[in-house]
């Protein structure tokens, strides 16, 4: 017997501070199932990567966050499910026709230069494999884009028009959903199609490298999701999300 599909169950929140932290808060009294998603109206304190916050307008953007369980996944092989979720998220907005929409290493979804969306992942290892994921969305859909930090849009602020925030959700978790098959059955493809929507690849740009400035041109992405970058001395080296940051916008 398969997994249950991503979606079939929901729990349904007015208001929450975290759904992240909602979902961790539940799974240490019960188990939840494969394809669990917990949807809020409004997400009080919800965070971005490296703890920045996430705010989102009630009622006018999606925050949500979906557990999945693999069948049989190595922890090197975790980054596979950031990657699922950032596609699908492209794949949703492009659904509306927004143009210029890109995958950024290693977790937001930007449109031209421009953040829409963010993942926020946690992930739960038991020796070498992957337990348990939760995924953490937040998407900008008829907000004014008004995340604190790099510039910010949403998808009515792209198509000067209201979206259909529930059609919406439908199409991202059947995105996911498709997505999550192919992360299982052929991950080289899900790996490649996110490398053909990276942002800044083939661009020199400014990161920082254990805290310092670094100059560097963005080449490639591996299989355990470290970006290669060449330096201004032609050397290409891999780094981990842990040692290497996109500089501040």
């Amino acid at each position: 017997m398969g997994l249950p599909a991503i979606g079939s169950k929901r729990i349904h929140l007015p208001s929450v501070d975290s759904t992240n932290k909602y979902a961790a808060e539940l799974l240490e009294r019960e188990e939840l199932a494969h394809g669990t998603v917990i949807l809020a109206d409004e997400q009080t304190a919800g965070e971005g990567q490296r703890g920045r916050p996430w705010i989102s307008t009630p009622g006018s953007d999606l925050t949500l966050s979906v557990v999945l369980v693999p069948p049989d996944m190595s922890a090197a092989k975790q980054f596979g499910i950031a990657q699922l979720a950032a596609l699908a998220i492209k794949e949703t907005v492009e659904a509306e026709d927004v143009q210029g929409v890109q995958v950024k290493w290693p977790n937001d979804v930007l449109v031209e230069d421009r953040k829409i969306a963010g993942v926020l992942i946690a992930n739960e290892l038991v020796g070498q494999q992957l337990a348990r994921s939760v995924v953490g969305i937040g998407l900008n859909v008829n907000s004014s884009g008004n995340e604190q930090g790099p510039p910010a849009t949403s998808i009515s602020m792209e198509l000067l028009r209201r979206v259909d925030r529930d059609a919406l959700l439908e199409r991202l978790l059947a995105a996911m959903e498709h997505r999550w098959q192919l992360l299982i059955a052929d991950p080289g493809r899900l790996h490649a199609e996110y490398l053909a929507a990276l942002w800044g690849r083939g661009r020199w740009m400014p990161f920082t490298l254990d805290g310092a400035p670094y100059r560097a041109r963005l080449v490639e992405l591996d299989d355990h999701g470290r970006l290669l970058v060449e330096d201004e001395n032609g050397s290409v080296s891999a780094y981990g999300m842990d040692r290497l940051r996109h500089a501040p916008r």
